[in-house]
């Protein structure tokens, strides 16, 4: 099913809000308006009827007046039915328009119910009522007025609506095409722009629109694909980095099969190579996993442990590294537990990776310290090793970044990744060694 344009929806819908707001003004005037003339017709009839009444009885009541009435125009006239509808004689008027009245009143046209009829004739419009004659019994008193001129004056008035109305659509229709394209336009325009992101092209445009909301959507949209075009730079540069580093234990895996095949190495050497590459690939694959699923993670998740337990349990699995490298640990905790929200084994992978790190460029001593900041738990792991070197400092959270006297490797990028899936941060600093600062929000 095709679908409507929008601006074909601004249009339809403009259009008929108009359409239906001008025809109740158009309705409420036009019955305001007869409902007041209408009045003004039987107020006036009434006073007639009064007044002929009391001049014909000789009442002390106003005699009857032949001004016209300021609202319909129209004098009073007055004349006498006789009891078989006869015209029995005109007391005010004139004699063309009583006859005319009487023929009506003959074929029964007129009514005996108090309320005005409408009577037209080749003279004239007139309002009549009928009501018994006060001298005569049998005989009808019926005044009328006539009403031509304000009959003409409501069609006309109803003729000036129609044309007002008319216009005000008309011009509601140009009006509402000129506002659906104006709104139509920028919106194909960051369609077009969104399917472009779609099909890859993530080059920012210089889009410029009267509106605010589309200009912060177009400002938007930039964002998104400068991040999308970022995100994909770093993942065509981690997977060549991954590429590079699993081609590296692959070669040695094969050139160790091919040779134990071809008998020029002893099949227990070949076979710790394998065994060793085998080892790195499993680890390396381990990690590609563990940073695909860490940013899925989140603290409310995770139960309170505290961390101290922790940076004591990665201690005692890297001690013997560490001795035999000659290294040893110093620690400064503080005495009250420091509860975080974070799975135990993602926190042995952060601070696991960071010790191991120390100990690998440490002189002589790595310290780690765990103490309550305000709402936040430090930890700080130090080695005295030379340091960060400073063109190294702003990378070395890169995923295989080879920096200075190290290796290709994505541990302290997953440290960095697990610490901020977690609601905390992880920075280095160089204090004259190289110094972690890790900091989570206290559970």
């Amino acid at each position: 099913m095709k679908k409507p344009h929008l601006k074909t929806k601004i249009l339809l819908k403009l259009v008929g809000v108009t359409c239906a707001v001008l025809l109740v003004v158009v309705l409420a005037f036009n019955l305001s308006i007869r409902s007041y003339i209408n009045a003004r017709i039987n107020s006036q009839l009434h006073d007639i009827s009064s007044s002929v009444s009391d001049e014909r009885q000789g009442g002390p009541g106003k005699r009857f007046d032949e001004r016209p009435d300021r609202v319909t125009g129209a004098r009073g006239n007055a004349l006498i039915l006789t009891e078989d509808g006869e015209l029995a004689g005109v007391l005010h008027g004139d004699e063309t328009a009583a006859k005319s009245i009487a023929e009506s009143f003959g074929e029964g046209k007129l009514d005996e119910n108090g309320s005005f009829a409408t009577i037209r004739t080749d003279d004239g419009v007139y309002a009549v009522t009928v009501g018994d004659d006060p001298l005569t019994k049998g005989a009808r008193l019926v005044s009328y007025i006539e009403i031509t001129a304000i009959t003409g004056l409501a069609s006309r008035m109803n003729l000036i609506l129609v044309i007002v109305t008319a216009a005000a659509i008309l011009l509601c229709v140009i009006l509402s095409r000129i506002f659906a394209k104006q709104l139509a336009k920028p919106v194909q325009s960051l369609s077009e722009y969104a399917h472009d992101i779609g099909e890859g092209n993530l080059e920012p445009r210089e889009m410029e629109f009267k509106d605010a909301e589309f200009s912060g959507l177009a400002d938007s949209m930039n964002r998104m694909a400068a991040a999308l075009k970022e995100s994909r730079s770093r993942q065509e540069v981690f997977f060549q980095n991954v590429s590079h580093e699993l081609r590296t234990p692959l070669t040695s895996i094969r050139g160790s099969a091919e040779g134990i095949v071809c008998g020029v190495m002893e099949p227990a050497a070949a076979g710790k190579t394998i065994m060793r590459e085998s080892d790195k690939l499993t680890s390396m694959v381990e990690d590609i996993l563990y940073i695909s699923r860490i940013e899925k993670a989140g603290a409310a998740c995770a139960d309170p442990i505290d961390i101290r337990d922790v940076l004591s349990l990665c201690v005692s699995e890297q001690r013997t590294d560490a001795e035999s490298r000659g290294i040893r640990f110093e620690f400064d905790f503080d005495d009250a537990p420091a509860m975080v929200r974070i799975p135990e084994k993602d926190g042995e992978r952060i601070f696991g990776n960071i010790i191991s790190n120390a100990i690998r460029y440490a002189e002589s001593t790595v310290s780690l310290s765990c103490h309550a900041e305000g709402e936040e738990a430090v930890v700080r792991i130090r080695d005295d090793g030379p340091g960060i070197p400073e063109k190294d400092l702003p990378h070395i959270f890169e995923r295989f970044y080879k920096g200075e006297g190290g290796k290709h490797g994505i541990g302290l990028s997953i440290a960095m990744e697990a610490a901020k899936a977690y609601g905390g941060s992880l920075t280095a600093a160089n204090d004259p060694g190289a110094v972690f600062n890790i900091t989570f929000p206290k559970a």
